[in-house]
Protein backbone atom coordinates (compact mmCIF):
# COMPACT_ATOMS: atom_id res chain seq x y z
CA UNK A 1 0.00 0.00 0.00
CA UNK A 2 1.33 3.41 -1.10
CA UNK A 3 1.88 5.93 1.50
CA UNK A 4 -0.47 7.99 -0.05
CA UNK A 5 -3.22 5.37 0.41
CA UNK A 6 -2.12 5.09 4.30
CA UNK A 7 -2.46 8.58 4.63
CA UNK A 8 -6.23 8.42 3.50
CA UNK A 9 -7.49 5.93 5.04
CA UNK A 10 -5.74 6.94 8.40
CA UNK A 11 -7.63 9.94 7.65
CA UNK A 12 -10.70 8.10 7.01
CA UNK A 13 -10.77 6.04 10.31
CA UNK A 14 -9.92 9.45 11.98
CA UNK A 15 -12.82 11.02 10.89
CA UNK A 16 -14.89 8.25 11.41
CA UNK A 17 -13.74 8.04 15.49
CA UNK A 18 -13.97 12.01 15.43
CA UNK A 19 -17.67 11.85 14.34
CA UNK A 20 -18.65 9.10 16.89
CA UNK A 21 -16.47 11.08 19.76
CA UNK A 22 -18.60 14.12 18.71
CA UNK A 23 -21.71 11.99 19.38
CA UNK A 24 -20.57 10.43 22.39
CA UNK A 25 -20.09 14.14 23.80
CA UNK A 26 -23.95 15.42 22.75
CA UNK A 27 -25.58 12.72 24.39
CA UNK A 28 -23.53 13.57 27.45
CA UNK A 29 -24.39 16.72 27.71
CA UNK A 30 -27.95 16.26 26.49
CA UNK A 31 -28.37 13.74 29.56
CA UNK A 32 -26.35 16.07 32.30
CA UNK A 33 -28.08 19.42 30.25
CA UNK A 34 -30.86 19.00 33.38
CA UNK A 35 -27.42 18.94 36.41
CA UNK A 36 -26.47 22.27 36.44
CA UNK A 37 -24.00 21.58 39.08
CA UNK A 38 -22.08 18.39 38.83
CA UNK A 39 -20.03 19.22 41.81
CA UNK A 40 -23.59 18.61 44.02
CA UNK A 41 -24.68 15.58 41.70
CA UNK A 42 -24.09 12.39 42.92
CA UNK A 43 -22.72 11.51 40.19
CA UNK A 44 -20.91 14.77 39.48
CA UNK A 45 -17.27 13.52 39.23
CA UNK A 46 -18.23 10.68 37.33
CA UNK A 47 -19.76 12.57 34.70
CA UNK A 48 -17.26 15.38 34.90
CA UNK A 49 -14.36 12.63 34.29
CA UNK A 50 -16.42 11.45 31.13
CA UNK A 51 -17.14 14.65 29.90
CA UNK A 52 -12.85 15.27 30.17
CA UNK A 53 -12.49 12.52 29.22
CA UNK A 54 -14.17 12.69 25.62
CA UNK A 55 -13.29 16.34 25.24
CA UNK A 56 -9.56 15.32 25.43
CA UNK A 57 -10.09 12.39 22.93
CA UNK A 58 -11.42 14.65 20.63
CA UNK A 59 -8.33 17.04 20.94
CA UNK A 60 -5.76 14.31 20.48
CA UNK A 61 -8.22 12.97 17.14
CA UNK A 62 -7.66 16.60 15.76
CA UNK A 63 -4.48 16.68 16.58
CA UNK A 64 -3.71 14.06 14.70
CA UNK A 65 -5.93 14.83 11.46
CA UNK A 66 -3.71 17.90 11.16
CA UNK A 67 -0.31 15.63 11.58
CA UNK A 68 -1.98 13.52 8.25
CA UNK A 69 -2.98 16.92 6.77
CA UNK A 70 0.92 17.88 7.72
CA UNK A 71 2.34 14.20 5.88
CA UNK A 72 0.33 14.72 2.43
CA UNK A 73 1.59 18.12 2.36
CA UNK A 74 5.00 16.95 2.48
CA UNK A 75 4.17 14.08 0.54
CA UNK A 76 3.12 16.47 -1.90
CA UNK A 77 6.39 18.34 -2.00
CA UNK A 78 8.68 15.21 -1.87
CA UNK A 79 10.10 15.61 1.68
CA UNK A 80 7.42 12.54 3.25
CA UNK A 81 9.99 10.30 4.59
CA UNK A 82 13.00 13.02 5.49
CA UNK A 83 13.63 13.56 9.21
CA UNK A 84 12.72 16.96 10.06
CA UNK A 85 15.03 17.20 12.86
CA UNK A 86 18.34 15.37 11.11
CA UNK A 87 17.37 15.56 7.54
CA UNK A 88 18.05 11.98 7.00
CA UNK A 89 15.52 9.28 6.37
CA UNK A 90 12.94 7.87 8.08
CA UNK A 91 12.91 4.45 8.19
CA UNK A 92 10.62 2.61 5.76
CA UNK A 93 9.22 0.27 8.77
CA UNK A 94 8.63 3.02 10.68
CA UNK A 95 6.81 5.27 7.79
CA UNK A 96 4.64 1.93 7.69
CA UNK A 97 4.06 1.96 10.95
CA UNK A 98 3.29 5.66 11.30
CA UNK A 99 2.60 7.20 7.98
CA UNK A 100 2.74 10.78 9.25
CA UNK A 101 5.86 10.46 11.28
CA UNK A 102 7.93 13.74 10.96
CA UNK A 103 11.53 12.46 12.65
CA UNK A 104 13.42 9.40 12.86
CA UNK A 105 13.73 6.93 15.33
CA UNK A 106 16.98 8.03 16.78
CA UNK A 107 15.45 11.80 16.88
CA UNK A 108 12.15 10.98 18.12
CA UNK A 109 13.34 8.83 21.22
CA UNK A 110 15.87 12.07 21.79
Amino acid sequence: MSAEQQLDDDREATLRRLAGLTRDLEVLMEATADVPDDEHDPEGATIGFERAQVVSLISAARRHLQEIDAAVARLRTGAHGTCECCGGHIGDDRLLARPSARACVHCAEA
